[in-house]
């Protein structure tokens, strides 16, 4: 059965007939841990015949109110109202995986090491988004987070001068984007260098603070926070993190990137099953 909250929303926005529809989908998804219509249908408690079924959820599937918007964003909102108090502190991760043909861009909320979905999108193409497309994916989220700071993890995919310079136009909002190496960086009254020079090795932690960021776009006045990992056991870690971030502090960003993790586990976890 759903949680009551879910049911409390799902029936001002669903009939009873397609409210009983929906459980039982649901029940199916967390019972066999698959997405496939005509293995769905040949599970689905129901007299028909199995035809008829096939081609019932489809049409089930295809309602005009079963959107992220009117169905998932209200109740993850909620659950982020009750479980937050105001101007409290989240960590939302983006990222972008691909199964098979599917490419996906995801809005997650960390908890306690794990993903917890706000908001997904189809992309119309394969390949690495770009600056303009995940602009315009967080512009939908972070509005509806206004009552609470925000911290945006995301890997090197995301890391453009772009999205840090309006990410910083952001109202409560910091973020933690992680470098390639290649990057290249200038301290004050010093010479541009790329990241992979300026002292980074295993064991060690550096924080680089009010520092300019490539040459050809110049992003200045912003903070980088780089880790690698000492060696354990005789394992090294083959390059450290390389992080471009508005906190204040190594050890915020350190302890804010390290949570976005949660969303590899999570996406992992959906590939797997």
């Amino acid at each position: 059965m759903l949680p009551e909250n879910y049911q409390n929303h799902l029936v001002t926005q669903v009939n009873k007939a397609q409210y009983l529809i929906l459980s039982i989908l649901v029940q199916l998804l967390q019972s066999y841990r698959w997405v496939n219509l005509e293995e769905l249908a040949n599970k689905f408690p129901s007299p028909i015949l199995w035809e008829s079924r096939r081609k019932k959820l489809p049409r089930f599937l295809d309602l005009p109110n079963l959107t992220i918007e009117a169905i998932w964003l209200p109740i993850i909102l909620n659950y982020i109202r009750e479980s937050y108090p105001v101007n409290a502190l989240l960590h939302i991760a983006i990222d972008r995986t691909k199964w098979k043909r599917i490419n996906l861009m995801m809005v997650s909320l960390i908890v306690e090491r794990r993903a917890i979905p706000i908001y997904f999108e189809l992309l119309p193409r394969q390949g690495n988004s770009d600056a303009s497309t995940q602009e315009e994916i967080l512009s939908r989220i972070l509005p509806l987070l206004k009552d609470y700071k925000k911290v945006v993890l995301a890997d090197r995919e995301f890391c453009s001068v772009d999205l840090a310079k309006w990410l910083r136009t952001q109202e409560k909002t910091y973020f933690c984007l992680r470098l390639k190496k290649s990057e290249y960086v200038k301290q004050e009254k010093e010479v541009w260098e790329t990241l992979e020079k300026i002292g980074l090795a295993p064991g060690l932690s550096l924080y680089l603070k009010g520092v300019k960021v490539t040459k050809t776009k110049g992003f200045d006045n912003i903070n980088i926070a780089a880790k690698w990992k000492r060696k354990y056991r005789g394992w090294t870690a083959e390059e450290g993190w390389l992080i471009l971030t508005n906190l204040e502090s190594l050890e915020e960003a350190l302890s804010s990137y390290q949570k976005r993790f949660g969303i590899e586990e999570m996406l992992r976890g959906g590939q797997a099953s």
